[in-house]
């Protein structure tokens, strides 16, 4: 198994007020260099829909994020893994979250895109007071849910 060390910073503001966790980046998210990179994944897509807004460039994701006040990050700092999927993940080095939220104390809830992140961050920092909800995975490797009904689920999150 290859070591691999988290590609990217987190993408937070201090008008950041949804922290999203995934739990690594997929290696096509490594490849293009980006979160949630893989043509398949409907990360982008959910949240373009949801908004109303595109969401094909590097720009506008990153509109996407900072117009709806949405932080992005990953639970896992670095692991060892031979492929993309969250069941591979060893020897797991976990991100600095008390630090993010403590630099950025206008964090009001953490979602988390599957439940391998949330199981994560439940056995590492139980401790924190933060609201906190489980996402359906965008990950293709998840088709136990249909699209529209993971759509629905992230929609609410963004309602109030």
């Amino acid at each position: 198994m290859e070591r691999f060390t988290h590609p990217f910073e987190a993408i937070i503001n201090n008008d950041s007020r949804i922290l999203i966790l995934g739990t690594f980046p997929s290696l096509d998210s490594f490849k293009y260099d980006f979160y949630y990179a893989h043509k398949r994944n409907q990360f982008w897509r959910i949240l373009g829909e949801v908004f109303d807004m595109p969401y094909t460039t590097l720009e506008e994701k990153l509109q996407i994020l900072q117009k709806h006040k949405i932080a992005l990050w990953d639970i896992v700092a670095s692991c060892e893994r031979k492929n993309s999927s969250d069941a591979n993940l060893k020897n797991i080095v976990p991100s600095d979250i008390p630090s993010l939220l403590n630099r950025y104390p206008n964090i009001e809830q953490i979602a988390f895109t599957g439940k391998k992140a949330y199981a994560l961050y439940k056995k590492l920092y139980s401790d924190l007071l933060v609201r906190t909800v489980v996402l359906p995975s965008p990950s293709p490797a998840y088709a136990a849910m249909k699209f529209e009904e993971k759509k629905a689920i992230y929609a609410k999150l963004f309602e109030n």
